[in-house]
């Protein structure tokens, strides 16, 4: 079988360097039908479907999760059909997706399902079964009925449910207000990846790019925001509107289409000149403070900047790409990712600002799961993927005892577990390192969940909360500087535990954490997970400015959450952050001896 794939390869428009997203790349195809079957079997359950047949479509994506390979090597070998949780049905299903992108029995499911009986799956605490028992007994098909139901106190009569259910639910609705439409940058970035390709492919385009939060790499993503150039920009709207993506056109000029995909997202699509293409691509590129100060930077040097061009008193400034805008300035190129008016303008000023941290710098990484304790794949699964990602190291941390939800290990199982690292180092010699971590709960009075003795066995360990959140902000506090100045911890994982667009961070004070963490040399993770982005790139900074080592660590549970390790270059690029910053940007042996210099702190 013959099966095609998803470009990899980077593509020039201009003087534009235009890279496909990381989810287009054929590792994250995997993780495409992954999503689509998952959902297949959500959308299944609501609608009350056989429960088998439901569980048939999320055992198929979770298989697929823990597939170290590209699907299509392994459907053109057969070798697909040979894993467990995938028939042959199933297997007809996953062809489809992957030779054609699409599936038309999902799109049926969810053309026919209430996309309001959908929406309340972002409700914390409500699943599919819940959802399909408010909808038979109240016939609750949307969060405006939701909300008028538990105002009512309808919620707490239903079986099943309760006073206490009905108030969490008023709370998770609060938090969905709160935090609005907005998607997650994986989300948004999977779904703008064929919009722009389409675009930037097109004949008449010389440039394009993606603009607004998505290319500052903001945490969450409002709209979509697509800019290109062209010598007529009509056709090109006039093309894209007829794209299998759009639900809803919104607004339809010669320079501008506003479309709602059917993700549900909107987009914009600006068509310029290509004189026009720099200064637009910068504004609409934002932050609105950012452009705020540039404006008036530009007056002060009797200037005039907007959406389209500089003005000077002899006529236009000519620019031919954003550097060229920023030196006409008096400033050094600013990366769109710093671009949030925290003092970005005034070291540009000073000039060239250091090179910030990329993918590439990265030499390896750690907190890490394996099928051990909660992950997908085997310890040899995950260093061969960690080592094709082109990593020299990777750090093994599956869960300790007391998650016993998360298959947590014992003192015995981690001495086992130890012994097959030492064997899979000794088959790969120099080439490649494991090493031995651990994810040890902090327990809620700030001790931990493995002795001392079995602590100073690891070559790490990441600390981190996964229990008793309702803590007060004092004890949470307390609790958690507790753990950072243990001499056994290496790094602090996902500090607040914030879940982006599910739920807030606890309460704690995160200055008096990083803090403690300073004064015992203790580093603090980024979780690259998209659903974490944790730390925050502002409390990345204030972490930076007290001597904090950052790790960047992506949490994977398979082998395709290694690409969650460029949302978190993301959020270290956002702080400001250089390589130096950075442990796991250090040469391995740098890491391996701060490693073992941490080992023996008292």
């Amino acid at each position: 079988m013959k099966v095609s794939r998803w470009p990899a390869e980077t593509m020039r428009t201009g003087d534009t360097t235009y890279r496909h997203p990381p989810e287009a790349c054929p590792i994250m195809e995997t993780a495409r039908v992954a999503r689509v079957l998952d959902e297949m079997g959500t959308l299944l359950e609501v609608r009350g479907e056989n429960p088998f047949r439901c569980r048939a479509y999320h055992n198929a994506a979770q298989a697929l999760k823990t597939l170290p390979n590209d699907l299509a090597p392994m459907l053109e070998d057969g070798t697909l059909a040979e894993v467990p949780g995938i028939g042959q049905t199933m297997l007809a299903k996953i062809a489809k997706l992957v030779t054609t992108g699409s599936l038309p029995e999902y799109d049926e499911l969810r053309r026919e399902t209430p996309p309001g009986l959908v929406a309340l799956l972002r409700v914390p605490g409500l699943g599919p079964k819940k959802i399909k028992a408010l909808h038979n007994e109240l016939e609750i098909e949307s969060l405006a009925d939701l909300r008028a139901a538990a105002e009512a106190h309808k919620i707490a009569k239903v079986t099943g449910f309760g006073a206490k259910t009905e108030a969490r639910i008023i709370e998770g609705l609060a938090f969905i207000e709160k935090t609005g439409d907005r998607i997650l940058q994986s989300k948004a970035r999977r779904i703008v990846a064929p919009v722009l390709d389409a675009i930037a492919h097109h004949k008449g385009v010389i440039r394009a790019e993606v603009c607004g939060s998505l290319r500052r790499r903001a945490d969450t993503i409002g709209d979509l925001d697509i800019l290109f150039s062209s010598k007529d920009p009509v056709p090109i709207l006039d093309d894209f509107i007829q794209r299998p993506e759009i639900a809803e056109i919104l607004a339809h000029g010669p320079t501008k289409v506003s479309v709602r995909l059917a993700e549900g997202v909107q987009c914009d699509v600006r068509g310029v000149s290509d004189a026009q293409y720099p200064f637009a691509l910068h504004y609409f590129t934002g932050s609105k403070a950012h452009n705020i100060a540039m404006r008036r930077r530009a007056i002060e040097r009797g200037l005039k900047l907007n959406e389209y061009a500089l003005e000077g008193p002899d006529g236009p400034v000519k620019c031919k790409t954003e550097e060229d805008l920023y030196a006409a300035l008096d400033l050094a190129y600013i990366p769109p990712e710093l671009r949030e008016d925290w003092g970005e303008i005034d070291v540009a000023e000073r000039g060239p600002l250091p090179a910030l941290i990329e993918l590439s710098d990265l030499t390896g990484t750690f907190h890490c799961h394996t099928d051990w304790s909660d992950g997908g794949a085997t310890l040899e699964e995950m260093a061969r993927g960690a080592r094709d990602a082109g990593l020299k190291y990777l750090g093994i941390a599956d869960h300790s005892r007391v998650a016993a939800y998360a298959g947590g290990l014992s003192a015995d199982r981690v001495r086992l577990q130890w012994a097959a690292i030492d064997a899979l180092n000794e088959e790969f010699g120099k080439s490649f390192r494991l090493y031995k971590g651990t994810e040890c709960d902090i327990l809620p009075d700030g001790s931990l969940d493995f002795s001392d003795d079995l602590l100073a066995g690891f070559d790490y360990v990441v600390a981190s909360v996964h229990s008793s959140f309702g803590l007060d902000r004092e004890a949470m506090t307390r609790r958690i500087c507790r753990a950072v100045s243990h001499p056994k911890v290496t790094m602090l994982g996902h500090p607040t535990g914030r879940l982006l667009l599910a739920r807030d961070g606890y309460n704690v004070d995160l200055d008096a954490v990083i803090a403690a963490a300073a004064t015992a040399g203790t580093m603090i993770e980024i979780n690259a997970d998209p659903h974490r982005l944790d730390l925050d790139a502002e409390h990345c900074r204030r972490a930076r400015a007290r001597g904090v080592t950052i790790v960047i660590n992506p949490d994977a549970h398979s082998v395709g959450g290694f690409s969650n390790l460029d949302f978190g270059i993301g959020v270290a690029r956002r702080a400001g952050l250089v390589p130096s910053d950075v442990l796991n940007a250090l040469a391995p042996a740098e890491v391996d001896r701060r490693l073992k210099q941490m080992r023996t702190r008292v």
